[in-house]
């Protein structure tokens, strides 16, 4: 009975606090569920694991040591509430769980109490008399990309920051400037009574223009990244598929003396987003991107490069909409001893057409992918998007080729001197003698307005250097067929 009481009682309590918060403050909530099967086999077209990082030292774990589980049942929650006290104050709590059946919250008795997490917590308003916006807190954070590649390159994702957004010239200029902190690894208190550089931290200015016709987004982030700052433990994508370190920090920076020279070390990306629609139906899309970072630490330390990508569509038929796209990139030269040529980037968010070489717009998200990395690589592909042939089924076919930029003695020095390591890895970071194929098809069905069956299905092969990556992980995945067949419902309120 106590075991029922007790939740009862604060169910009871909070329902009373909403009714009366209810009195001066709309509360409205949204949210979803998704619940999904997925078969996938050859992930990192080998069917073993990836190596991953164990710890900041760093430490890791190698590549090839686990045999994958070719079945999983994954289910999704999120819960938004909004607390609104009028058109120009709101407060959202965003909650979540995500987890395979049979682990963490989905374990019978449900022993894990970490489940449930916030993912969202902000306090947005507009300043009197103005439509100058103030989001402050954890929030969606997204730097520019033209629409067709669904998302940022550099970062795309949640974070805590304070973000300002003004109208210049109405419908026609706005300004955004933020800061967000993205990394603090010891918080108050660094370690010792030396003060270290822990912190990575994002100052973000964005500039929309749209004309008829026209849109175009030139945008900036300067950052200042601290030595000691958990690159390795921090992970860069959506699901553990790279860390913080991979991306951001030069290969150099694991060989000889490990790390940085200086304590804290600028970062900064410059771009712009384009999009033209002055000739519908026929779209063009594009963006153009350069960054870098630690170019005033040892050579070895350095990383910089370019990211240049650019998308057609054709939206003059009900039936479908036909696009294709290419992107290109700088790619690591023969040295590390130089730095990287790669663009530094934190948590992408990009892909063309749902393609499932890439972590992007995949519904079912978990288990989804092969985490594939088109920086350091060019490609292009063709997408069938939106088919609407039956009522109330929406479908999407996108093929993909991928073909790497970086040079083969790069990669093989860096395996050579610390073996089988995350920074680089198979199947994600490709060679100029490499490349990858990759073909998804998905579907969805709407039962009803807010319920829909969901079917996604992916395919993947690549060929890899067996002097790069050794004969036993190179032989394992050459000529692998990799397959995914996701299949669930989904239900938006």
């Amino acid at each position: 009975m106590k075991r029922f009481t007790v939740p009862a009682l604060v169910a009871l309590l909070l329902w009373g606090a909403i009714g009366v918060a209810q009195a001066e403050t709309q509360v409205r909530i949204t949210g979803d569920s998704r619940v999904y099967g997925v078969y996938f086999s050859g992930h990192n077209f080998t069917g073993w694991n990836d190596p991953a990082w164990t710890s900041n030292t760093p430490t890791w774990t190698k590549a090839g040591t686990k045999t994958e589980d070719t079945f999983e049942i994954w289910q999704r929650i999120r819960v938004r509430i909004d607390f609104i006290a009028n058109e120009n104050v709101r407060f959202r709590l965003a909650t979540k769980t995500d987890n395979t059946w049979g682990t963490g919250t989905y374990t019978a008795a449900n022993p894990d109490s970490q489940g449930i997490l916030v993912y969202q917590a902000f306090l947005e308003f507009k300043y009197p008399n103005t439509d100058i916006q103030v989001t402050a807190g954890l929030q969606p954070v997204a730097l520019p990309q033209s629409a067709l590649f669904n998302d940022s390159i550099v970062f795309t994702d949640w974070a805590a920051a304070c973000i300002v957004k003004a109208p210049l010239v109405k419908d026609t200029l706005e300004i955004s400037a933020g800061f967000a902190r993205m990394i603090d690894t010891n918080r108050t208190f660094d370690n010792t009574t030396t003060q270290v550089g822990d912190e990575l931290d994002f100052y973000i200015l964005t500039l929309p223009v749209t004309l008829p016709g026209f849109k175009v987004t030139p945008w900036g982030v300067f950052s200042m990244a601290g030595k000691s700052a958990g690159y390795y433990t921090a992970y860069a994508s959506s699901f553990a598929e790279a860390s913080y370190a991979e991306d951001l920090l030069s290969a150099g920076t694991m060989v000889g003396q490990t790390g940085w020279k200086n304590n804290q070390n600028a970062y900064y990306w410059a771009g712009g987003a384009f999009e033209l629609s002055v000739l519908d139906p026929v779209r063009f899309y594009a963006d153009v991107i350069n960054g870098g970072g630690a170019l005033d630490d040892r050579s070895k330390s350095r990383r910089q490069g370019w990211f240049v990508d650019f998308g057609a569509e054709y939206v003059g038929w009900d039936v479908l909409t036909p696009q294709v796209f290419a992107w290109w990139s700088t790619g690591e030269d023969k040295s590390t001893g130089n730095g990287s040529e790669r663009l530094p980037h934190t948590r992408p968010n990009w892909g063309p057409g749902g393609s499932f070489l890439f972590d992007d717009s995949q519904v079912f998200a978990r288990n989804s992918n092969m985490g594939m990395d088109p920086v350091g690589a060019m490609g292009l592909g063709a997408s069938l998007n939106n088919i609407t042939l039956v009522e109330k089924l929406s479908q999407r076919l996108t093929f993909t080729y991928l073909k790497g930029n970086n040079s083969p003695r790069a990669i093989r020095f860096l395996n050579d001197a610390v073996g089988s390591n995350p920074y680089f890895q198979l199947g994600r970071d490709l060679t100029v003698n490499e490349y990858a194929l990759g073909v998804n098809f998905d579907s969805q069905y709407m039962i009803n307005d807010n319920l829909g069956a969901r079917i996604e299905t992916g395919w993947a092969q690549g060929h890899f250097q067996e002097s790069v990556w050794g004969h036993r992980l190179a032989s394992q995945a050459n000529g692998n067929n990799t397959w995914k067949v996701a299949f669930g419902l989904t239900y938006k309120y």
